[in-house]
């Protein structure tokens, strides 16, 4: 699969306890088809972080990958923008 099909999503971290492992919120936003109201729904992902780089807050860009493990399909790919910042 060539980089340019694979999914990108943004998102926050919110643990990165797992060595080498980060969890990322991703949330988004849409029209509900019947009542027309904006509906806001998250959901998390784990995601590979080789360096161990991000933080609790940070802004991530992450890739869809190969399985790295039983839950981790996903690789991050930029830290947009850093937590204390």
């Amino acid at each position: 699969m060539s980089q340019e099909n694979k999914l990108i999503r943004n998102g926050t971290v919110v643990s990165n306890k797992a060595d080498k492992t980060v969890v990322v919120k991703v949330e988004r936003k849409f029209q509900h088809p019947l009542y027309s109201r904006t509906v806001k729904s998250s959901k998390k992902y784990m995601a590979h972080d080789e360096n161990n780089a991000c933080q609790v807050g940070d802004v991530v860009k992450i890739m869809e990958s190969r399985p790295l493990s039983k839950r981790k399909r996903w690789v991050v790919v930029d830290v947009v923008q850093k937590s204390g910042e």
